[in-house]
């Protein structure tokens, strides 16, 4: 164990942005800076100067409106263009006005890319990176050097690779960064390479940065600060350019909270889970699940032999504790759980309840009962809460269903259902109706138009996910289903499940369960007169 300090680069704002799907606004790139400053990240890339409208919008009002504390904002450009000067060329003055601390410069260090992208000599290319980062130098800005498809170039020409490096390091870059552009490179040759490279200077930070075409780029980030490298770049989800970059939320806790190193404060990293899904937030993207240390299922345990161990000693099948990332460690409710993982979920939602009540008999009958109609609250918890809350008496009804109704269009020119849902809250009859995409998204935006006039506080949560299960296909159009429904309010996720031989049906009480999970966090609400 050590206590080196990592620093951290990352750039969801501007190779992020490069993923398909994904795209920013100037108030989404300035809340993500906020998010990642008070993360803790070193330098926090904010887009290309001078490249387009938004990006100059961005810098123009970081510079009055952002305050950040731990993180140092970074501009990306590139060298300047053949056979001109630095000083004359408007990427690099762009640079120079962006009014950033840092600017991260790519340069080729391939030779392919040198003659057939550049169309230069490679002896104009060195000139280009050393005229460009001596200008910025000279400008106050303390240069990043990325050594753009590095490992390539080096298995094509180490000499010619090495001498990009030098270039840069005798104008004055601060910090070398190694990249695997394609992909390509295997983990090995990531080591073997970076502790070349870190041996030939060692004096200057090396940096890495791996692009995940080839799914290696956490792992031969962590081997290249194995080798040596002190500098790691990342996008804090792994979004990016075609299969995405080294994912800093992965790589970070493994680093810090297995090896030693300092890459977070470390009451920081404790707010990892949360800021994963603020950033997802605004990506508009969901995490996945099964994504280490920030994903639902990172400490999730189903077996009842893991549940039972995990109960006894968490280590036994836990190889760090959820706590230490702002995770939470969850027991999924299935056939298989024993009952103790079904009393201990109960539990962490009513703590005074004692496993030989008659009401921990009534949850676990109430269970198998459910799971004998075909519910299954195996990732979806919310449900359960409600379940748990209903067997105990500590569940109370937000509003009543008076009736439904969804008609089918077709054909249709923008809307192919109609919905009309009639509720009462109290003593109050609240008729309402929408159209929609299907009949589960006009009951869903029905039910919504008709509730949020007494409970406000529901404006702010939307579906995110939603899936259906046929439970019984030998059953054909007859068959039971089993609808998930995932919503969000922007901070919290939660996933709730219905279950019917009639696919609206079991949709309505998926979302029903949906609204009543979220009101049931809003601790003495009352709705509105």
């Amino acid at each position: 164990m050590n206590n080196l300090h990592i620093e951290t680069l990352d750039t969801t704002l501007r190779d992020g942005m490069q993923g398909e799907g994904i795209t920013f606004s100037v108030e989404d790139k300035l809340a993500l800076c906020r998010i990642l400053d008070r993360l803790g990240i070193t330098y926090i890339e904010g887009g290309v100067a001078g490249a387009n409208p938004k990006d100059d919008e961005f810098f123009r009002r970081a510079k009055t409106e952002l305050d950040l504390k731990n993180s140092i904002l970074t501009a990306f450009g590139s060298t300047r263009r053949k056979n001109t000067v630095a000083s004359e060329d408007t990427g690099v003055l762009a640079l120079a006005d962006a009014g950033t601390k840092a600017v991260t410069i790519f340069g080729k260090c391939w030779k392919l890319h040198v003659a057939e992208i550049l169309n230069t000599t490679p002896d104009e290319n060195l000139n280009m990176i050393y005229d460009t980062i001596s200008y910025l130098v000279n400008c106050g800005k303390e240069v990043i050097f990325d050594a753009e498809h590095f490992f390539d170039g080096y298995k094509n020409d180490p000499e010619y690779a090495l001498s990009t490096l030098k270039s840069a390091a005798n104008a004055g870059a601060s910090i070398l960064v190694l990249c695997d552009t394609n992909g390509g490179t295997f983990c090995d040759e990531i080591y073997q390479i970076a502790s070349d490279v870190v041996n030939l200077f060692p004096d200057t930070r090396i940096g890495i940065h791996c692009h995940n075409d080839s799914g290696m780029a956490t792992a031969s980030s962590t081997l290249a600060v194995k080798a040596g490298a002190t500098h790691i770049q990342g996008t804090f989800l792994g979004i990016g350019e075609r299969c995405g970059n080294a994912q800093l939320s992965t790589i970070i806790p493994g680093l810090q909270l297995k090896k030693g190193y300092r890459l977070l404060p470390d009451d920081s990293i404790k707010n990892l889970t949360s800021a994963a899904r603020e950033i997802a937030e605004i990506c508009n993207i969901s995490i996945k699940k099964y994504e280490p240390y920030i994903g639902t299922s990172a400490f999730a345990h189903k077996a009842g032999m893991h549940t039972d161990a995990v109960l006894k000693n968490p280590v036994s099948f836990e190889h760090i504790p959820p706590e230490s990332v702002g995770s939470e460690r969850r027991f999924l409710m299935s056939e298989i759980a024993g009952r103790g993982a079904v009393l201990v979920k109960a539990g962490s939602i009513l703590r005074n309840i004692d496993k030989n009540s008659p009401e921990a008999d009534l949850i676990i009958e109430k269970v198998k009962e459910m799971e004998g109609h075909g519910y299954q609250y195996e990732g979806a918890e919310s449900s359960f809460e409600l379940l748990v809350k209903r067997c105990t008496g500590q569940y109370h009804p937000y509003f009543e269903l008076i009736n439904y109704k969804t008609i089918e269009e077709s054909p249709y020119e923008e809307f192919s259902t109609t919905a009309t849902i009639k509720i009462k809250v109290g003593d109050r009859v609240q008729l309402s109706a929408a159209e929609g995409h299907g009949p589960v998204h006009a009951l869903d935006k029905a039910l919504r138009s008709a509730i949020e006039i007494f409970y406000p506080c529901l404006k702010g949560i939307k579906l995110i996910d939603y899936k259906v299960r046929v439970m019984d296909s030998n059953a054909a159009t007859a068959a039971k289903v089993r609808v998930l429904i995932s919503s969000t309010d922007g901070k919290k996720i939660w996933t709730t499940v219905g279950c019917s031989n009639d696919i609206i049906e079991a949709s309505w009480i998926a979302l029903v369960d949906s609204i009543e999970y979220k009101l049931s966090l809003e601790e003495g609400i009352s709705p509105l007169n």
